[in-house]
C-alpha cells in the first residue's frame, strides 16, 4: 500500500501557469485522511513551498533546496549548507566560462555574482529577494542552493564540464531550459525523501514518486513507484517505473486521486 506520495513541482505537479491546481489541497487532506502523507520534492526554498501550499502547509511534509532542507511533521529534520570552500571553488570554475553565471541561495535571499540581466527566471529559479554582490558572502553564511545559469543554451555541454571540474564535490543536473543545478555530491531529493520515509517509518515499496527534471532521478530510482511525467526529460522517462501524462493535464493529480479511490 502506498503510503508517501512525493512530487517535484515545476512541470510535474504545477500547472502550465505555474501555479498549484486547487484540488490539489483536497486530495493532500483526503489522502492523510486514509494514512498516506504527502512531500514537496523540489529545487525550490522552503519558504516558497509554504507559499505554495499554505492551506496545507502543517498537514504535509517538503523536501525543499534539492535535499537541503528537509521538514516532517512540521519540523526541520535536516538542513545541508555548502562549505566555502566549496563555493569558492565552484564560483572560480563557473567564471572560466563567460556564457555561465552563478547563483547562491541562503534561507531568504538570492545572490548573483553577475547583474540581474545576465540572467533568466525560470521554474523553481525565481530569484526572490535579489542582491548583487561582487564578493562571495562570508564564511559563515549559510547557502543551502547553488545554481548556474547558461546563456548560450549549451546546458548539457556545461553540465559535463562541471561535472570533470568539480565532480568530487558536486553533482551537476540540467534543470528548466538554461539552468544547472550544482547539487553538494551526497544531497539530493532522493536523500531528502529517504529521512522522511526513516521518520515515519515507510519502505520505499511504499513511496510513489513524480518528476521531470533530471535533479529526480535519484528520487524516481530510489521509491517503489517511480512515475516521469510525458512532459520530462527522456532519460528519467527511461528509467521511471511508470510515464504518466502531462503537468498541464493536472496527471499527478489523476494519480493521487486514483490511489485515493483505491482506499476506499
Amino acid at each position: 500500500m502506498i503510503k508517501l506520495i512525493a512530487s517535484d513541482m515545476d512541470g510535474t505537479l504545477l500547472d502550465e501557469c505555474g501555479e498549484v491546481p486547487p484540488e490539489t489541497y483536497e486530495l493532500i487532506r483526503a489522502l492523510r485522511e486514509h494514512g498516506v502523507r504527502f512531500a514537496a520534492s523540489s529545487g525550490r526554498r522552503y519558504d516558497r513551498l509554504c507559499e505554495f501550499f499554505e492551506p496545507v502547509r502543517d498537514e504535509m511534509d517538503f523536501v525543499a533546496s534539492n535535499g537541503a532542507q528537509v521538514y516532517a511533521g512540521g519540523r526541520m529534520v535536516d538542513r545541508e549548507v555548502y562549505s566555502h570552500l566549496g563555493i569558492v571553488r565552484l564560483a572560480r570554475t563557473v567564471a572560466m566560462f563567460p556564457c555561465l553565471h552563478l547563483a547562491l541561495f541562503d534561507r531568504a535571499k538570492s545572490f548573483l555574482l553577475d547583474d540581474e540581466d545576465k540572467f533568466v527566471r525560470e521554474v523553481d529559479k525565481d530569484l526572490p529577494n535579489v542582491e548583487r554582490i561582487v564578493e562571495l558572502p562570508a564564511a559563515d553564511a549559510s547557502i543551502i542552493k547553488a545554481s548556474i545559469f547558461c546563456d548560450d543554451g549549451a546546458v548539457m555541454d556545461y553540465a559535463y564540464v562541471l561535472e570533470r571540474e568539480l565532480g568530487d564535490e558536486f553533482v551537476f543536473a540540467p534543470s528548466g531550459n538554461a539552468w544547472i543545478d550544482a547539487m553538494q555530491r551526497g544531497v539530493s531529493k532522493a536523500t531528502g525523501i529517504q529521512q522522511i520515509m526513516d521518520h515515519y517509518g515507510i519502505a520505499p515499496d511504499e513511496v510513489m514518486a513524480f518528476g521531470d527534471s533530471m535533479n529526480d532521478y535519484e528520487i524516481i530510482r530510489l521509491v517503489g513507484c517511480g512515475c516521469a511525467m510525458e512532459n520530462g526529460r527522456a532519460a528519467l522517462r527511461a528509467v521511471a517505473d511508470r510515464v504518466v501524462g502531462r503537468n498541464r493535464d493536472h496527471a499527478v493529480q489523476a494519480e493521487m486521486r486514483r490511489v485515493l479511490e483505491s482506499l476506499k
